[in-house]
């Protein structure tokens, strides 16, 4: 027994000490680092793996520790999600504690990150994993979105509820909409009938080329590095796919922003600047409890607005939908 922990099958503490296991993964073009002493702490699972780099810095790092047991918090509450996680202040930045309701109230795992979410510990609760012949993945949803989630607002960047297509000829389409409005439904039609690579069918990370380039595979056999720095917006595949599970670490260049709608005749109709963030804003993953994540979220849209060329679509879901886009003319 240590520290309340049996000594036994999966015992983390009964492994080599050193943090020797370390991996790293790209999302959005943020790269995250996991560090440990143990080979398991620092697996990625089935969603994650596509994403894995091999070289590179990191963005983000992260230690993976564990721990005896984890104690009710007694820093301020500043979101409840009311089931799996819950996010508290803390001097020198964040705390958030995940749960799971067959263990109670006790966190299973708490990630303690700086305000500027470059650097953190992950603690796992040993009280309830050890002995156990499997263990939770460090990183298992949600906690690997929300970490990007909250690193874009640090950056010039944000996550779109929506489907990312790369079509014919390298033209990068991203078709945004609410859960229903047919972002899944878009992506099958175009596979059904085009060689297209679709980066998600449900969540695309959207920022400045200017900002850096991304080593991640390019989408299009152009070379699009000639268009970076040029002030124009990408396009990034996440692993958070929806119902068509389409999930890419690829990017490309952002052409157009089509808001989904269903409707009849399929009908294009451009939106004004405002226009363009406020439906915009209404489908992005932005973290509400702090004022200057939404501030700086509503800056970075008004720069989308002005980059890129938004439509409302109002569409049938057939063939004619697709040759829509592919015969549009700005």
């Amino acid at each position: 027994m240590r520290d309340g922990l049996k000594v036994g099958l999966g015992d983390p503490f009964e492994e080599s000490r050193g943090l020797h296991h370390r991996r790293r993964f790209r999302v959005g073009a943020i790269s995250v680092q996991l560090a440990s002493d143990l080979g398991a702490d620092v697996e990625l699972g089935s969603s994650l793996e596509p994403f894995r780099v091999e070289a590179g810095g990191s963005d983000i790092d992260i230690r993976v520790a564990w721990v005896s047991e984890l104690r009710s918090p007694k820093a301020r509450r500043l979101f409840d999600s009311g089931t799996t996680w819950r996010l508290y202040e803390k001097e020198d930045g964040f705390q958030f504690d995940f749960i799971a309701a067959v263990f109670g109230e006790q966190p299973i795992k708490r990630l303690l990150i700086d305000r500027r979410f470059r650097e953190a510990t992950l603690q796992m609760n040993g009280m309830f994993f050890a002995g156990r012949p499997c263990r939770p993945l460090p990183l298992g949803y949600p906690l690997d979105e929300l970490l990007i989630m909250h690193r874009l607002t640090q950056e010039r960047a944000i996550e779109l509820h929506g489907v990312g297509i790369v079509g014919p000829g390298g033209i990068g389409n991203l078709f945004v909409g609410h859960s229903g409005a047919g972002k899944s439904t878009t992506a099958r039609l175009w596979t059904s009938l085009h060689h297209v690579e679709i980066l998600s069918d449900d969540r695309v990370i959207v920022r400045e080329d200017t900002v850096r380039e991304d080593p991640v595979r390019e989408v299009s056999a152009r070379d699009d590095k000639a268009k970076l720095g040029q002030g124009g917006m990408r396009m990034y595949g996440t692993p958070w796919h929806g119902e068509a599970h389409f999930a890419l670490p690829q990017s490309a260049p952002l052409q157009r922003i089509f808001v989904l709608e269903h409707g009849q005749g399929n009908v294009l109709t451009r939106l004004t600047r405002s226009q363009v963030v406020g439906e915009l804003f209404a489908r992005s993953f932005v973290p509400f409890h702090r004022h200057e994540y939404v501030d700086a979220a509503l800056s970075f849209l008004e720069r989308v607005a002005d980059t890129v060329p938004c439509y409302r679509y109002s569409f049938e879901p057939d063939e004619r939908a697709v040759e829509k886009i592919l015969g549009f003319r700005d």
